[in-house]
């Protein structure tokens, strides 16, 4: 049994990026909740279109109604939440379609919203997407993100997640 426990916690957990577009350091967000990384270790993609897909095999955790955001869980425990855009709480569901429930389950590459990018692009302060490990203060473990500097929805590994 230990060392089913021991190997486990040495497998890496890659997370796949969950939209096409330029990778930004979360550092560089230009929203302190996620640049000073209050919810956690991340990474954000600058937006080139308009469509979220699965970085991980897992679940859907949240949806929230204004469907800017989504939460999802991998197999492994990690939490990751999808932040789509900055101040898109405020746009209260227009321009976003999920494509998944919460209490799916979803694989890599998976498509789980659909939204109208130009419309983002008007009504909210940015389309920058950070993508957030809301748990990562609790796993105890190191989080390497990616040198990639253009991220392709589903086939890019923007973060790694190893045992220390």
């Amino acid at each position: 049994m230990l060392k089913k426990l021991f190997k486990k916690s040495k497998e890496a957990e890659e997370i796949y990026a969950p939209i096409n577009g330029e990778v930004v350091p979360l550092e560089e967000v230009p929203d302190p909740v996620f640049s000073q990384k209050m919810m956690g270790e991340g990474v954000a993609i600058n937006s080139s279109e308009g469509e979220v897909v699965s970085p991980v095999a897992g679940k859907i955790v949240q949806i929230p109604d204004s469907k800017h955001a989504i939460g999802l869980e991998t197999e492994n425990g990690t939490e990751i939440l999808i932040h789509i855009g900055l101040e898109t709480v405020a746009l209260n569901g227009e321009g976003f379609t999920p494509k998944v429930r919460a209490g799916d389950k979803v694989t890599v590459g998976q498509p789980l919203m659909s939204f109208d990018l130009e419309y983002i692009r008007e009504n909210a302060s940015s389309v920058i997407t950070p993508m957030i490990i809301t748990n990562s203060g609790d796993l105890n473990k190191d989080i390497t993100q990616t040198e990639e500097k253009a991220a392709k929805a589903g086939e890019t590994v923007l973060l790694t997640i190893s045992g220390k």
